[in-house]
């Protein structure tokens, strides 16, 4: 069996539970580009050098999606949909590049986090920062495409007050069409040099109304002092890394709320019922977060599936690892060498996960990458049922 590139073997088994296979792999990024001078720009200045895979899903027909955060300057687009070109797979703006033209704050501008719902529709978080410059201001938001009729629904304004043009960082979002909520995490690290201000924001969809909780909450902060390493060198060259709220899932009832820091080990919980009452105090919110554990690992996506079972990505451990609400238990699920910075994880239709490794702490932070190697970028396929 060959991968969708066409060229390289990949494991044709039975699929038991824990095999996994890439589906797609690359040296570099590159782009079906329909403009030949924005090609050019891209290939001269080497603008795919900070260009980084960072969440991959899959919609009911079959079409792979990836998100590229513009953390630098020169990303052709931020949310792209994976085609095949003559054997290779190369992104394609999504769903238009003019919906991905930077400088416009009503289109998209950065997107990291996004989710594919039941319905089919695409709930694009936009981080409205183009390399850590402050977001302007409309440039955050809530970008709600209909993958059906491939059309605009929504675009719900993520204010300042809600979530800091200067130090917000919006990371990851889950939602909740039963109960109709929005969970977002901001990790507050959009300064660099500044205190983490991480926090978690909450979209009512019936009231289109937002509210920030847990704000600089401990179990949306960095955890003081953390250092960690992948493959023993320190993630980040120069200085330790430091991320807020990132990872976020919610259980298949809808009735918690797991989530944790990068730069951190630990998982933690709370109830919905108290995000879903906007009158809850806030001080009643911090006082209900439950640390369930460490995960003896850093860790940066994370999705639950409809069995109660929260897989989370494994940086330290190079992998995927399964917390077992029931048991109160983690383990590793699967590990591979290749796995450098896995990132976010995502259901398929056919009992898989999706996930992705993008050696994030080494194109950000210093380190040399060797370009020719051919699984720089790895787009990953596990058995799960």
């Amino acid at each position: 069996m060959q991968d969708p590139n066409g060229k390289n073997p990949v494991l044709n088994v039975v699929h038991p539970i824990g095999q996994y296979q890439m589906i797609f792999h690359w040296n570099r990024l590159d782009w079906n580009f329909h403009d030949l001078a924005m090609k050019q720009d891209f290939e001269t200045n080497q603008y795919w050098k900070k260009a980084m895979p960072a969440g991959v899903k899959v919609d009911r027909q079959g079409h792979y999606y990836v998100s590229v955060p513009r953390w630098a300057q020169g990303i052709p687009s931020t949310m792209n949909r994976i085609v095949i070109k003559d054997g290779r797979p190369l992104l394609e703006a999504f769903p238009s590049w003019e919906w991905n033209r930077a400088g416009n704050v009503n289109v998209l501008q950065s997107v990291l986090g996004y989710e594919i719902d039941e319905f089919n529709r695409m709930w694009l978080l936009d981080q409205g920062k183009i390399a850590y410059a402050p977001s302007p201001e409309g440039s955050q938001k809530l970008v709600v495409w209909d993958l059906n009729t491939n059309r605009l629904i929504d675009s719900i304004i993520i204010p300042n007050e809600i979530a800091p043009y200067r130090t917000s960082f919006l990371n990851d979002v889950v939602v909740d069409n039963k109960n109709g909520f929005v969970y977002i995490t901001d990790s507050g690290c959009g300064w660099p040099d500044h205190p983490i201000d991480g926090g978690i924001i909450v979209y009512n969809m019936r009231t289109r109304t937002l509210r920030r909780v847990l704000d600089r909450h401990f179990s949306t902060r960095d955890f003081p002092d953390f250092h960690f390493q992948i493959d023993y060198k320190p993630v980040y060259k120069d200085k330790p890394l430091r991320i807020g709220a990132d990872g976020i899932a919610l259980s298949a009832d809808r009735s918690t709320l797991y989530y944790c820091q990068v730069t951190g080990r630990n998982l933690y919980a709370i109830d919905t019922s108290l995000l879903r009452n906007f009158n809850t105090p806030s001080e009643e919110i911090r006082k209900a977060v439950r640390a369930i554990g460490s995960k003896r690992t850093t860790t940066d996506g994370m999705h639950a599936d409809n069995k109660g079972n929260v897989f989370y990505t494994m940086l330290e451990g190079k992998g995927i690892g399964v917390y077992t609400p029931p048991t109160n238990t983690f383990h590793d699920f699967v590990s591979d060498d290749r796995m450098l910075w896995v990132d976010g994880v995502a259901f398929d239709q056919k009992g898989c996960i999706l996930f992705n490794s993008n050696r994030l702490h080494e194109m950000f932070g210093g380190y040399e990458i060797d370009w020719t190697y051919p699984y720089n970028l790895i787009i990953w396929k596990a058995f799960v049922s």
